[in-house]
């Protein structure tokens, strides 16, 4: 499926910088990076759920009763 991503300059160049240091195109660049942030995401949640209950400790303790 062909799609249009739309960047700033600014990551436009980082990109074409990246993709020259490891002589990617900049599309497997990409496809590479959605494919770590996809495969990643039950990590990621486990995380941030993690940080809640251990920043708003005290929040849930007094909702649960």
């Amino acid at each position: 499926m062909a799609m249009t991503l739309r960047l700033t300059d600014s990551e436009t160049q980082a990109l074409r910088e990246r993709a020259e240091l490891e002589n990617r195109s900049m599309q497997e660049v990409v496809r590479s990076a959605i494919d770590a942030y996809l495969s990643n995401r039950a990590a990621r949640l486990a995380d941030a759920i993690s940080s809640v209950a251990r920043e708003d400790a005290e929040l849930l303790d007094r909702l649960s009763r």
